[in-house]
Parts: C-alpha cells; sequence; structure tokens
C-alpha cells in the first residue's frame, strides 16, 4: 500500500520562463504568456506519468540570461533546495542560461537535489546519457551565438565612439538630443563648472559635496553629492569634450562643458594633493575597533579621521548609511572614535581584567582582536561579542547629535524623500 501511494504521488513541474528585455511585459499576450502556455501544454501531455503544474510562476521579464542574479530564479532554485520540486520546464534552455559555465553549475545543482530539466522546444531529459549530450551541444551553440551578438555590439559601440558619438546613458551635465547625441544640459551644467571651480579652491572633494548638499543640490538620480562622485566628475573626460574608448581619448562630437585651463587646473590640484594625502593616510593613534563595528542594520561602520587647527579628530561612521535617506537609514549614526573605544575597553577590561593604563596603543589593539568577535551598535546599547561566544550589553559612548547643514540663507535643508 505504501509503495502503491508512492507512485500515485504526483510529479511538481515547476514552469521558467524568462525575457531579456522588459518591452511589452504588459501586453495582454506577452512572450513570457507563450512561454507558459507551451510548458503547460506539455506537461498536460505527460498527465498519463503523474505530471502536474505548480501554481508558483516563475517569470524574470527584463533580465539577461549571462547572468544568474534573476530574483525568479532565486526562488526557483530556494524551493528546489527546499525539496518542493520534481521537475524544471522551460520553453527552450537558453530561458534557463546563456552561459554554458552558469548551466552546467545549475544542472548539477538540480541533479544533486533529484531534480530533472525539460526543455519543451528540444525534447531530451538530462537523466539519460543522450539528453546530456544534447544539451552541452545545443548550450554550446547558444553560446557562440550570445558570443557574436557580443562582439557584433562592441563593433557597434566602437564605430560610433569612432564618430564622437555618446553611447551609453547620458552623464551629469548633458542631456541627449537626435540619438546619441550630447547637448549641455542648461541646469546641470553649471553645477559641472561649479564643483570644477570650488574644487580647485578648497581642494577637497568631500567639502565640494558638503557644499552641493548644503545648496539643496543632488545627482541626476536625486541622490546627495558624495565625494567620490565628486572626483569622478573631476577626471571624466567628457567635460573637456572628449569621448573615449577602451582608454584612448578622442574628440567628441559634443560641446566641452569646462574649459581645457580650468579641466588642467583640477585635476593639477587632485595630483598636487595626492602625494600630501599619503602621508596622512593613518592617523598616529591605532584604530582600535576598525573592522569589529557594525550598525544597527548589519552594515560595517568605518573608521575616519580629520586635522583641524593642529588637532586630531576620530569618528566611527556608518559609512553605508552616510549620505542614503531611505526609510530604514540613519545618516547620523556617527561616534567620537576615543569615547566609542573607551566604553568598549571599559567592557573587555571587566570580562578579562587587562590593565589597560600600563599598555602600549599597540598591545591594547591586539587584545581587543584576541578577545573580540565583533560589536553591534543599536538605538540605545551596544552588544560585544566575544570570541567565546558570550556577549556584553553596554550603552555606547560618544554618540553625536544629528548634523544640521544650513543653506546660506539660513534654511535647513530636508534631505529627499526615498524613491
Amino acid at each position: 500500500m505504501a509503495a502503491q501511494s508512492e507512485a500515485a504521488a504526483p510529479v511538481r513541474c515547476a514552469i521558467y520562463t524568462r525575457k531579456s528585455s522588459d518591452e511589452r511585459l504588459d501586453a495582454e499576450y506577452s512572450s513570457l504568456d507563450n512561454q507558459r502556455a507551451y510548458c503547460s501544454a506539455y506537461i498536460a501531455s505527460q498527465g498519463g506519468k503523474g505530471w502536474a503544474g505548480m501554481p508558483t510562476g516563475y517569470d524574470d521579464g527584463g533580465y539577461s540570461g549571462g547572468s544568474l542574479r534573476r530574483p525568479a530564479l532565486s526562488r526557483l532554485r530556494e524551493d528546489i533546495a527546499a525539496g518542493a520540486i520534481d521537475v524544471v520546464v522551460v520553453y527552450k534552455i537558453d530561458r534557463l542560461s546563456r552561459s554554458l559555465r552558469d548551466f552546467v553549475n545549475l544542472i548539477s545543482e538540480f541533479e544533486a537535489s533529484n531534480v530533472a530539466f525539460v526543455s519543451v522546444t528540444q525534447s531530451f531529459d538530462t537523466h539519460s546519457s543522450m539528453g546530456r549530450l544534447t544539451l552541452n551541444v545545443l548550450l554550446s551553440f547558444a553560446q557562440f551565438e550570445r558570443e557574436v551578438t557580443g562582439e557584433r555590439l562592441k563593433d557597434w559601440f566602437a564605430g560610433a565612439r569612432s564618430k564622437g558619438l555618446w553611447v551609453p546613458e547620458r552623464p551629469y551635465g548633458y542631456a541627449k538630443e537626435g540619438g546619441n547625441h550630447l547637448v549641455p544640459h542648461p541646469e546641470e551644467a553649471e553645477v559641472v563648472r561649479r564643483i570644477f571651480r570650488r574644487y580647485c579652491r578648497l581642494g577637497s572633494c568631500r567639502l565640494v559635496a558638503d557644499e552641493l548638499f548644503a545648496d539643496g543640490i543632488f545627482n541626476k538620480r536625486g541622490r546627495p553629492w558624495s565625494a567620490s562622485m565628486v572626483l569622478h566628475t573631476l577626471k571624466h573626460r567628457v567635460y573637456r569634450g572628449e569621448i573615449v574608448h577602451r582608454g584612448q581619448g578622442q574628440v567628441g562630437a559634443h560641446e566641452p562643458i569646462v574649459s581645457e585651463h580650468l579641466w588642467q587646473r583640477a585635476n593639477a590640484t587632485f595630483r598636487a594633493g595626492k602625494w600630501h594625502r599619503r602621508t596622512l593616510v593613518d592617523p598616529p593613534v591605532p584604530a582600535l575597533l576598525k573592522g569589529l563595528v557594525y550598525d544597527r542594520l548589519g552594515g560595517k561602520m568605518h573608521h575616519t579621521f580629520m586635522r583641524a587647527k593642529g588637532r586630531l579628530y576620530r569618528y566611527y561612521i556608518a559609512g553605508g548609511e552616510a549620505r542614503s535617506y531611505g526609510r530604514d537609514s540613519d545618516p547620523y549614526m556617527r561616534f567620537s572614535a576615543e569615547a566609542l573605544e573607551r566604553s568598549v575597553v571599559s567592557v573587555v577590561d571587566r570580562m578579562t581584567g587587562s590593565k589597560w593604563v600600563e599598555r602600549s596603543n599597540g598591545e591594547k589593539l591586539e587584545i581587543v582582536r584576541r578577545h573580540v568577535e565583533r560589536i553591534d551598535i543599536g538605538d540605545t546599547d551596544m552588544a560585544v561579542t566575544f570570541r567565546t561566544g558570550a556577549v556584553v550589553t553596554a550603552v555606547p559612548d560618544g554618540r553625536m547629535g544629528q548634523r544640521r547643514r544650513q543653506s546660506p540663507r539660513g534654511a535647513a535643508i530636508t534631505p529627499p524623500a526615498p524613491r
């Protein structure tokens, strides 16, 4: 009776569909619907074997087959690992992947979970040696087609660049006109000129970014400027009227936003400060908690420092949220390094009995790294996890308040709403 019950169990079939572009996905009958219809008909034809389609849909619309980073595919793999699927059915094998290596890894993953793979329009079964041979041959041709298409696109990009045209997404400061022709954006172009001029005067990307934030100026995606964005703008040769292809610059068909003199001056300022910055890479006092502190969302907090009027100021900052204004973000989660280190040292001292007063900075660093696994900072307290497994909760010292940036007119700047 048990054998009969097992034989009567339905074969759970999951249908996976994919389309590279998101064009016409909202149509009444899309490509994904067509793939699903073919797969459903095939599963129905195998009803004598006990095949039954699963109600859950695995549809990736607008995702390339050259990568495995697809939400529906991730859900499919999770369900396979959980033992909820017996057969994966697709319209064509390239719907699952266009990469031979990725496809082989997926098939190995399926086989490890005793899951069969079926292509409706290329009839074979991966449980047989002939099916696996056919699979490898077909997939090799699919990868060949993908590589040829990629080479053709590269040649087209090179041809467009040779004519001075801008192929990718428009850079900040420019608007696209007539296809791939760049024209200066009336408002953004002035911001780019301001970035170059202010950097020549201040010599700091961070200070330039802070000024832009204080004046309520954001990038084309509505996000605050960061120091890395400012540096990218300063080094981007498109603003001097050039198009770069494979590392080689050539005169573009667009109008430059900044003059050659201003571009050279800003980059000379950067090169001159580069050697000075290298001498200040490490603070004279070691960061006892560097790499051990995590914010309330699990992101690693970064140690940073600055010098002002002959004094050294050190901080631990939630770097991943420093300029983020999402609902769950905490852009003002920063601590005075000395105060936070003292509170952690106090916990370690109670647990280990170390005599910190008699220790050098190097010895203190070695003791902390030997005993502490990680430090999680919460809204009101911190949890110090020791390598022995013990967890001690304490109040972190040195939490700094919200930074209130003011515009030149004195009005407080409100961060943009999340998009």
